[in-house]
């Protein structure tokens, strides 16, 4: 590696910026991975650690479960071609930078999902199991890796969501669940997802145009006292990303400080949310202030409107349906406005891969020690189909298979069972929709 050098001062990856606001309340900054913190051939942590992550310990491998809901057409999501060398389909063509860390898996089955319905499929998806009538009735696969993994971070696990429109149960609003109808609702508020990771912003410091840096002021001199020039413009550019983020956070309209009701008339900018949410899932993951998350894009059976594509004459939901209720959902039109919708959401699922790409870590970037699984309730969704499904699996970290469309066969349970365990090293040991770990995911 070549920013590695060996005659350096050690530091611990554990290492926060610390200070407190005016009226005293605590705000933390994380920091990004430096030089320092890994091995002279940055393969593993340097510093004397408590716990597991002691000197010479492997880095650690992260894990992020995203979703969106409504299923897809799969005229335009699925490739034809087997292997290293398929085209990629409309909806799919936001993966062209990022291909060769993506391994499109196809042709799995939503197992325990029964008849297909929305909320039937939603809990079989997350947690292999079936849906109660209220909710889930056991724990999610990313709360189970998490239970493995992520003990020692300061946060167990993150839940994060954009979109808030959905029929409003607590299966269609929900994607993590802790055991037996017990949700973990996602954070869909910038802001107090900033809260959350920072510490909170008080009135009278944002009227004054303070910054969250401001507080930390004299860790950030001591710390860069002891660092190599690397190292200290790694620290720069990582500051001043942490500002620009919340200047965005800041500047955003009062409507996006709130949650609608479920009825609400949907006309927000989605888009600009998901950025946020996903640059603040980037830090916390760079920072190693979680290891597991899970990410909400839109609600199962959710029925967002699209002005940024120009779809506001119906929700999403009413688009997969031949029912009348979206002008032209029962022909070539509405597969196109399908096609449409799901290409942004694999443009979102992009930039954070991306986004994670783009962060340095150890020999590599903070994409090679992560996993990410991209999954919807339903594959074509108009007759909410639950076999033959479209997983999207990104990321380096334990081997994981990219670069490849891999027709499967076998359940989502078994994908989930690969990656937990082949990948991640989680030792979660089973899941309820799983026979065996799922070939090909790992070489």
């Amino acid at each position: 590696m070549s920013n590695v050098i060996t005659k350096r001062v050690r530091l611990s990856r554990r290492l926060f910026l610390k200070g407190a606001t005016l009226a005293g309340s605590p705000i933390l900054v994380g920091l990004p991975p430096l030089a320092s913190m890994f091995n002279s051939n940055g393969v593993a942590y340097a510093a004397q650690e408590t716990g597991r992550a002691k000197t010479g310990a492997p880095i650690e491998s992260r894990f992020v479960l995203w979703f969106n809901g409504n299923g897809i057409p799969e005229r335009y999501w699925i490739p034809v071609e087997n292997g290293s060398n398929y085209r990629l389909p409309p909806c799919l063509a936001p993966l062209s930078p990022i291909r060769e860390d993506v391994h499109v898996v196809t042709g799995l089955d939503n197992a325990g999902a029964g008849s297909g319905g929305h909320m039937p499929a939603m809990a079989a998806l997350m947690t292999g199991t079936q849906y109660t009538g209220r909710g889930a009735s056991s724990a999610s696969v990313d709360q189970l890796i998490a239970k493995r993994i992520g003990g020692e971070s300061r946060f167990h696990s993150l839940q994060i969501g954009v979109s808030q429109e959905s029929f409003g149960s607590s299966m269609q609003r929900n994607m993590s669940w802790t055991g037996y109808e017990r949700p973990l609702p996602p954070e869909m508020i910038p802001s107090r997802l900033f809260d959350r990771l920072f510490g909170r912003h008080e009135e009278a410091w944002v009227n004054r145009k303070r910054s969250i840096l401001d507080t930390v002021t004299t860790d950030v001199r001591a710390l860069k006292k002891n660092l190599a020039k690397d190292d200290a413009a790694r620290m720069d550019e990582h500051l001043a990303s942490v500002r620009d983020l919340e200047r965005q956070v800041l500047s955003l309209p009062p409507e996006y400080h709130n949650i609608d009701a479920p009825e609400a008339e949907d006309m927000k900018d989605w888009p600009r949310i998901a950025k946020l949410q996903s640059d603040l899932l980037a830090y916390a993951l760079s920072t190693r202030q979680t290891r597991v998350a899970s990410y909400m894009l839109t609600k199962c059976q959710g029925i967002s409107r699209f002005p940024w594509l120009g779809f506001t004459a119906a929700r999403h939901h009413d688009y997969t349906h031949a029912d009348g209720l979206a002008p032209g959902s029962g022909g070539a039109e509405g597969q196109r406005i399908l096609r449409d919708i799901c290409r942004w959401h694999v443009e979102e699922f992009a930039y954070l891969v991306s986004k994670l790409k783009s962060i340095p870590e150890g020999d590599g970037t903070v994409l090679d020690h992560t996993a990410l699984v991209f999954v919807h309730e339903h594959a074509e969704a108009g007759p909410h189909k639950v076999n033959g499904q479209g997983v999207l699996v990104a990321g380096h970290t334990g081997k994981l298979v990219t670069g490849r469309h891999t027709k499967s066969q076998g359940t989502i349970g078994d994908l989930y069972l690969a990656v937990a365990d082949g990948a991640l090293n989680a030792g979660i040991g089973s899941f309820p929709s799983a026979s065996k770990r799922l070939p090909g995911v790992v070489a």
